[in-house]
């Protein structure tokens, strides 16, 4: 049998038989979608194994409110009674509405060779035409606000908190099934321990200057409103990018939830003009740091040592993964000088009171040049770069 490393399968010269791809079923069948990444990536030093909890209610109706906007069907291919791939299909309204009617979706993908490949993505695609659609993107697992995009770039580096880790066969793979480029998204690094641009430096001084802008942290004994502020900030700052689609007030509270337990108020910050909250910023120290012994697990001693962890965290790498500016602000000098005094104000007490000496941005959209000119910072390098395919059904 084929090994995780993505070479066609086969067992001492003779040819594996075909593989047999059918619907996760049962509970049972959700746990080996689930377990699959680990065979997969199991000899991937770069590879930072996901808490299984997490996944499992990333999948789950009955937790995920992106199911009350969207459906999805998850498969499973076997070979010889071995799982050797798995994928979704998915169907979001949001998507019709803000991306083309007729646009679905594929993500969640995992193979172990190329035939395997071929067979999950022409399931997926059977049932998107089943469900109306015309028109294929993936992967993208299972919205854009999750794990979007195929790395392309970046193998040898462990990704950081929020983002995915693939194989590099896989991009011939989606290439052979017709494929081509949709979209590419950055993520850029650079060193936050230094910083050295003099006109960005008088930027953010004439800002400080300013007594019309307030660069505030965010009040975690206010967490739920503020985190509706900064949710409906990025749902208008991120209208007009591709791809986007709007955060439900469901989705909002959820993603409150989640983030709470990660979220510091010295890394989150607020900017105000003339008393209007008009951009934001949310770095995260890089949790994949925390977590990445823990195999998946939180028991029987996993919550002990995470929750150990993320009482003083310290992470040499943290991760911005939301920051906007308000729409009717993009293109002028005061949405550059307020993006950049939330990087500076946010880089000092990152280095200062966290120890992080590396920051990550994105991602970025390729062709966003305003966030780009921001995030293409003295020294700062792209590390990552994701793609979104997309393919006409016939």
């Amino acid at each position: 049998m084929a090994g995780a490393g993505g070479h066609d399968a086969l067992a001492e010269g003779m040819p594996s038989p075909p593989p047999t791809v059918r619907p996760v079923a049962s509970k049972a069948d959700r746990n080996r979608f689930v377990d699959f990444a680990w065979e997969v990536y199991q000899d991937d030093p770069a590879w930072v194994p996901p808490l299984k909890d997490e996944v499992h209610g990333l999948l789950d109706p009955k937790k995920n409110p992106w199911f009350q906007h969207a459906r999805a069907e998850l498969w499973l291919a076997e070979r010889d009674g071995r799982v050797v791939g798995r994928i979704s299909a998915q169907v979001d309204d949001l998507v019709q509405t803000h991306m083309g009617q007729g646009t679905g979706q594929w993500g969640m993908f995992e193979a172990l060779d190329g035939e395997t490949a071929a067979a999950l993505i022409a399931a997926a695609e059977k049932w998107l035409r089943g469900q109306g659609m015309t028109r294929a993107l993936g992967p993208i697992s299972l919205s854009i606000w999750d794990e979007p995009g195929l790395e392309i770039e970046g193998f040898t580096q462990p990704p950081t908190v929020m983002m995915g880790h693939h194989k590099p066969a896989y991009q011939g793979w989606i290439n052979a099934a017709g494929y081509i480029k949709a979209k590419d998204l950055l993520t850029y690094e650079v060193n936050i321990e230094h910083w050295d641009d003099p006109m960005i430096d008088r930027l953010i001084a004439m800002g400080e200057r300013n007594p019309s802008i307030v660069i505030r942290k965010v009040d975690k004994s206010q967490f739920n409103d503020e985190a509706r502020l900064i949710l409906n900030l990025l749902n208008d700052a991120w209208s007009a990018n591709w791809g986007y689609v709007p955060l439900t007030e469901a989705e909002i509270a959820y993603a409150g939830k989640k983030l709470k337990p990660i979220i510091y108020a010295d890394l989150v910050r607020i900017a105000e003009y003339h008393g209007e909250p008009v951009a934001f910023m949310i770095t995260l120290p890089d949790i994949n740091e925390m977590i990445a012994d823990l195999n998946g697990s939180l028991f029987p001693f996993g919550w002990a040592k995470l929750l150990w962890r993320l009482r003083n965290p310290r992470t040499r790498r943290a991760r911005v993964p939301l920051m906007g500016v308000a729409k009717k602000l993009h293109g002028t000098r005061m949405a550059s000088q307020l993006a950049f005094m939330l990087i500076e104000f946010t880089r000092r007490d990152c280095v200062g009171k966290f120890g992080i000496k590396i920051g990550e941005f994105g991602w970025i959209l390729e062709d966003n040049k305003g966030m780009l000119s921001i995030a293409q910072l003295p020294g700062a390098k792209v590390n990552h770069r994701y793609r979104i395919y997309e393919k006409a059904l016939a």
